[in-house]
This record gives C-alpha cells, sequence and structure tokens, in this order.
C-alpha cells in the first residue's frame, strides 16, 4: 500500500503565485537562474539557487549559500507573503501544456518506504548533487523541491481526484513557458479519500527527482526523527511529491550530441556506420521506435536498431533503443566506453527540440547527434520492477512542476 499524508504548506497567498513559482532548481544553471530571477524579487529560485545572488564565481557549496537560502526564505515569506496551512491537506495538482494535461496528488509519502525500496527508483544518485541539498534542506528546514511519482492510474483515485477538480482552485495561472498550473486544495473528506484510495495502490515509482527524495532521507538522518504523534507520521519522516497516474505521465526524447567523430570525417564515418546497421537518408527527425535519427554533414539519416538480437533480449535495460545505440554506434565506432564521464557527450533534452542538434553540428559545436524515440512509461516501470537502472539521461520529463508553491517545513 501507498501511503501518502496531509500536511500544513507553506505556501504563497493566491496573488503572489505566479510571482513565486519557479522551474525545479535543478534544470537551470546558474547563469540561467540568475537570468530568470533578475527581476522577479519573489522568483522561489533566491530560496533554491541562492548563489544567484552572490558575487559571480562564488562556490554554489560554501556555507554563505545556505545562509543566504535561508535569509531569502525570510524574505519572500515576508514579502509574497508566504503563509502556513492551519490545518493539514492534501492538494491536486495539474499541469497543462498545449493539448497535453496531468494531474496529480501532492503530499508527503514516507521515506520508511522509499528507504525500503516500497517506492522504486531507476536511477543512480551522485553524492556529490546529494550533499547540496541535503544541505539546503537542513538550513532552512524545509523541502522545496518536489519529487515527481508516478503510479498505475486506478478509477477510484481518478473520481476522488475529480472530485477535488470541481471546486474552487488555490492557484490557477499560466507560467512564462505557457504551462498552465493549477493547484486544489483538498478539504478534509476529500482528503480521507484520497488516502484511502492510495493505500490500494501497491507501489509507488520515482519518475524525476530522485536527488530530492535522496537528499530527503538524508536530512531525517541529520535532523533526527521527531515522535510519531496521532495526527500521523512525523514531518521528516516524509517526503514532498506529486503523483501523477501513469497513462498521464509525460516522457520526452533525451538526445544526444558528440564533439568530435574519434578522429574520422563525416564521410568516413558514415561509410563505418552504414557497414554496421541499416542507414539510409530521411526527413523524420523525430525517429520511430527501433531506430535512431542521426545528424552528421548537414544531413539527416535514418539508422535501424532493431535488426539482430542484443546481447541480453530479456533485459529492459539492454533493449531500449538508446542501450541499442550505445552498445551498437557510440561504444564501437566512436569509441564511447562510458557515456556517464565521455567529455565529447553532450545531452540535450526533448523539449528544446532537434533543431538544436542542428544547432549544434552546424555550428562546429559537435560533429554528429542523434535524436531518439522517447522512453514510454511502461518501460521505465519494468525497468523500476526489476531493480534495474536506467541509463544515464534517458528520460526526460515535461512538463515541470514549478518550487515555491507548495513548501514541507521540517
Amino acid at each position: 500500500m501507498a501511503v501518502v499524508s496531509p500536511f500544513r504548506a507553506l505556501r504563497p497567498e493566491p496573488r503572489a503565485a505566479a510571482a513565486v513559482a519557479a522551474v525545479p532548481y535543478d534544470v537551470v544553471s546558474t547563469e540561467e537562474a540568475r537570468a530568470l530571477a533578475a527581476d522577479v524579487p519573489l522568483s522561489f529560485l533566491h530560496v533554491t539557487r541562492p548563489e544567484i545572488d552572490l558575487a559571480p564565481g562564488t562556490d554554489p557549496h560554501d556555507p554563505v549559500v545556505y545562509e543566504t537560502a535561508v535569509a531569502n526564505l525570510a524574505r519572500v515569506r515576508r514579502v509574497a507573503p508566504l503563509v502556513v496551512e492551519a490545518e493539514p491537506a492534501l492538494y491536486v495538482y495539474r499541469l497543462r501544456d498545449g493539448g497535453h494535461a496531468q494531474t496529480g496528488l501532492a503530499g508527503c509519502y514516507s521515506l520508511d518506504e522509499y528507504d525500503s525500496g516500497a517506492i522504486k527508483k531507476h536511477e543512480r544518485t551522485r553524492p556529490d548533487k546529494e550533499d547540496d541539498r541535503t544541505r539546503h534542506m537542513v538550513a532552512i528546514e524545509a523541502q522545496t523541491g518536489v519529487v515527481f511519482l508516478t503510479y498505475r492510474q486506478t478509477p477510484l483515485i481518478d473520481a476522488e481526484v475529480e472530485r477535488v477538480c470541481r471546486t474552487e482552485p488555490l492557484f490557477d495561472f499560466e507560467a512564462a513557458d505557457a504551462v498552465h498550473h493549477t493547484v486544489w486544495r483538498a478539504t478534509r473528506e476529500q482528503t480521507t479519500g484520497l488516502v484511502g484510495g492510495f493505500a490500494a495502490v501497491p507501489t509507488l515509482y520515482i519518475a524525476d527527482g530522485h536527488h530530492r527524495a535522496a537528499s530527503a532521507a538524508r536530512a531525517r538522518q541529520t535532523l533526527g526523527r521527531r515522535a510519531t504523534g496521532a495526527a500521523g507520521p512525523a514531518e521528516r519522516d516524509s517526503f514532498l511529491a506529486v503523483a501523477f497516474p501513469d497513462r498521464q505521465t509525460r516522457i520526452l526524447p533525451y538526445n544526444r550530441a558528440l564533439s568530435n567523430l574519434a578522429g574520422a570525417t563525416p564521410e568516413a564515418f558514415l561509410q563505418t556506420v552504414s557497414g554496421l546497421l541499416p542507414v539510409e537518408p530521411t526527413s523524420q527527425t523525430t525517429p520511430d521506435k527501433g531506430t535512431a535519427a542521426m545528424y552528421v554533414g548537414g544531413r539527416w539519416y535514418q539508422v535501424g536498431l532493431s535488426e539482430g538480437e542484443p546481447s541480453t533480449p530479456r533485459d529492459p535495460v539492454a533493449s531500449l533503443d538508446v542501450s541499442v545505440l550505445q552498445e551498437r554506434l557510440l561504444g564501437p565506432v566512436l569509441e564511447m566506453a562510458d557515456i556517464r564521464t565521455d567529455a565529447r557527450v553532450r545531452f540535450v533534452g526533448g523539449v528544446r527540440g532537434t533543431a538544436e542538434l542542428e544547432r549544434l553540428v552546424d555550428s562546429g559545436q559537435a560533429a554528429v547527434a542523434f535524436s531518439l524515440a522517447a522512453v514510454t512509461v511502461p518501460e521505465l516501470l519494468a525497468i523500476a520492477d526489476a531493480g534495474a537502472i536506467m541509463p544515464p539521461k534517458s528520460t526526460w520529463f515535461e512538463p515541470k512542476l514549478r518550487d515555491g508553491l507548495l513548501t514541507h517545513l521540517i
């Protein structure tokens, strides 16, 4: 069973929600965050990326950065203002991006379930990233980054969520990237129904936010547990997340651009690839499953990936297009033994589109680029169920949740 608990959110007054809401801290660089927040003093980026308010070049892990986060949170709480809910509640959070919509349940999810593996993962976390967010959480005694969970959709939860969506929303605004954010606060009765609905969900999966969840677990160890009271799990025993049904969750491609061809000319590289895999010119820059689109020498080519048997055909990781591309092309042809550490590769999130791949190659910043079909949600769940790890940079979840709308005080 999945445990979700209501909480007393720290949240902006509705009139300030659009100004406070900020992109997740980990999808922008320091420079991008500084530019986004430059003329928005209430932007939550001042809290989640506080180095933007310090001198350029400041080490983002310097103690002064976390001290600035504390001061900035106090300022935003005072000026926005941010308020703490009088009673614990659950929230329904809807994202609309063009014709796509997904509606999830925002609440606090069990760190005991996370630690035990009952909440399943598909990604390894980096200690340096965990260190940063753990220090941030401990300094401000709050979880500001929202974890994105998914679960297999059920009619019971759908019905409970729809009941909440028929009420007046707490927040309703369109962000600068044209994504529409709507948040409803559930009543006590609705919260009871939602908690009961999730109790019948056998498994939750982390879709996006592995470092945020891991850091919440470490912050609990650092700050210490509080005794569990009659109201439910202690605040430090849970982490802030929104759980979306699997059939609404959208994954975009995560593409690759490489800076050189391991000494080959574009012509020689194309000839080598053609000797290993089916290659033909194409105008289709977003490929179908089982193929990759390759941009080299100013032209797009379709590269077949599905012919023959992969080394472990029943392995859900090895059968992914991104894995086959690595095994049959990037490794043997471009001598890329470990895509995690090879400095030649640049990962390009699908939201930037294949035009960005063309720009990188045409400008000389890359020698070849590969566009891939998106990993599907069933593929992701199968990998998590197998206890396996996704290849690095293989899923891009879009649209993104916003930081600052709901903060969990710990």
